[in-house]
């Protein structure tokens, strides 16, 4: 089974527990969709399961990190202040700079670390270690896909650990763990939002 790599700054708000059952919501403040249809939902469901469930948010970066980054976050945070597409988004539709559904759950940044100093640690394996099937390959193998994986992520200046060490496919992500970090369900995108309240409700029952 799988493990979920949750590598993230100081939370900013809230306390994160670890619980039997937990959800991680990845997202970053320069994504429309995440605010359209992720944080509304993960209000709701942490209305739902708080007393259950372990909730945390992860405002990560892997593109236009002029936008997404954590002085941004913090911002949102404190009054709601929206940047980028998604704030054009809110004017252009209901004249709004100011986000007013502001997530009340735990938040914090991803860890941001540089190509060399990922590279350089054992963190590259955990990617390999997602490949299927990774541990079936020769060792050959296993060296040219390494090598390659090194390569492309050495043209890459800033790396945000959880969303690279999962090798989520964007954002918003849904992830959801159990206590020892094992994962139970991965979603990407609009999710419609009694799939993963049943889902939740099946792994408490």
């Amino acid at each position: 089974m799988s493990k979920f790599h949750l590598n993230t700054q100081e939370l900013l708000q809230g306390e994160f527990k670890v619980n039997k059952v937990n959800i991680a919501f990845v997202f970053q403040v320069n994504c429309p969709g995440c605010f359209i249809y992720g944080f509304p939902m993960m209000n709701d469901l942490y209305k739902s399961f708080k007393d259950n469930v372990g909730f945390i948010g992860v405002a990560t970066a892997f593109e236009d990190f002029e936008y997404n980054n954590e002085a941004n976050l913090k911002l949102l945070l404190e009054n709601g202040t929206l940047v980028g597409e998604t704030k054009k988004y809110y004017n252009t539709n209901f004249g709004l700079s100011n986000y007013l559904d502001i997530p009340n759950f735990p938040i914090a940044f991803d860890t941001i670390t540089s190509s060399e100093q990922l590279l350089n640690s054992d963190k590259i394996e955990l990617i390999c270690n997602i490949i299927p099937n990774f541990e079936n390959f020769s060792e050959n193998e296993k060296e040219i896909l390494l090598t390659k994986i090194k390569s492309y992520y050495a043209q890459i200046p800033v790396i945000a650990e959880t969303f690279t060490l999962n090798q989520l496919q964007g954002t918003p992500s849904f992830i959801i763990f159990d206590d020892n970090y094992n994962i139970l369900g991965v979603y990407f995108g609009h999710q419609n939002e009694d799939i993963l309240k049943t889902k939740l409700e099946n792994l408490l029952s």
